[in-house]
């Protein structure tokens, strides 16, 4: 239970120094990248347990709320 813990406070930290790391205002991919990577994490622990739930989790919700953001930022991008 301890190194669930930890496990889930390091991938917060990371999550939120990557997303401190931006100099500009992130963009909604990154955002989604980012809050994406967090839940997938926690939700792979809970489901499946272990390293390998939380690390696949991680990857999978970094995927889907990285096209999820895309699809936001091409929305807002202006016409030509």
């Amino acid at each position: 239970m301890l190194q669930t813990r930890h496990l889930i406070g390091a991938t917060a930290l990371v999550a939120a120094l990557a997303m401190g790391g931006c100099a500009s205002n992130p963009t909604n991919a990154q955002i989604g990248t980012g809050v994406g990577a967090a839940a997938g994490g926690l939700v792979g622990n809970a489901v499946f347990g272990g390293t390998l739930g939380t690390v696949g989790g991680a990857a999978a919700g970094a995927l889907i709320g990285h096209e999820i953001g895309e699809d936001k930022d091409q929305r807002r991008a202006p016409r030509r």
